[in-house]
């Protein structure tokens, strides 16, 4: 791909995902977001809208986010940056969640409905009669996650950790369960894409060096188990 966003090498084009032109949305922020809303920009896309479901952070860490916690302020990244200087605002929508998406005949999107929403003890509260429409030609999904799926873990009985992902250490990979092993997001929690190939190739590796040990261990076992039936043919009395 070129710096423009163009196909260069022309690779899958009759299959190839376009922002140019269009009015895209970004469901959900977060680096992915960001790389969602940059690339839309460099597409040459019509307009571009950012959904977050969590109200705007202040500006300054609240009270109730000290240090050394993450600091929860609110932040200008480079996707937000080009929008606001090519459209004098910034393409952030927050404490809004989406309702509905519509089409057309052929099954092309088309809009989506929103509605605010509030927090409550409970998690987001839709607010009645505060839906919206947005016109969109291309929805893309920026969801990530809390923590690895409940019934994998438990399923397989495996240790976690205080925010729920699977307890195993950086570099040997190995979790509570003999023969079980993990890696990636699912291991270190929601993070970039380069630590997901890091952690795949570390854990790949983990994997082999732990099927050639137990081949190891089980060929060596059955030497030794040979050798003392050989033994048990021998006379006592030698």
């Amino acid at each position: 791909m070129t710096k423009e966003g163009k196909l260069e090498s022309q690779w899958e084009e009759d299959n190839w995902i376009t922002a140019e032109g269009k009015d895209v949305i970004v469901i959900g922020g977060g680096d992915t977001g960001t790389d969602c809303i940059g690339t839309s920009m460099r597409h040459r896309c019509n307009s571009v809208t950012n959904f977050e479901l969590m109200p705007q952070p202040p500006v300054e860490r609240a009270n109730d986010n000290p240090w050394p916690q993450w600091p929860r302020v609110f932040g200008i990244d480079y996707g937000h940056a080009e929008v606001r200087a090519a459209t004098g605002k910034d393409p952030r929508v927050y404490s809004v969640m989406t309702k509905e998406l519509t089409g057309d005949a052929d099954g092309n999107v088309t809009a989506l409905i929103t509605q605010d929403v509030e927090m409550t003890a409970t998690g987001p509260k839709a607010i009645e009669g505060s839906e919206r429409e947005w016109p969109a030609d291309l929805v893309v999904l920026s969801m990530g996650f809390l923590s690895p799926e409940a019934y994998v873990t438990e399923e397989l009985g495996l240790d976690v950790d205080q925010r729920n992902n699977i307890q195993a250490s950086y570099g040997d990979f190995r979790t509570s369960v003999e023969g079980v092993f993990a890696g990636g997001d699912c291991r270190r929690g929601q993070s970039l894409v380069v630590w997901a190939i890091n952690e795949g190739r570390g854990t790949a590796d983990a994997c082999d060096q732990y099927l050639q040990q137990k081949r190891f261990d089980e060929v060596d076992s059955t030497q030794i188990t040979g050798a003392f039936a050989n033994l048990s043919s021998l006379s006592p009395n030698i």
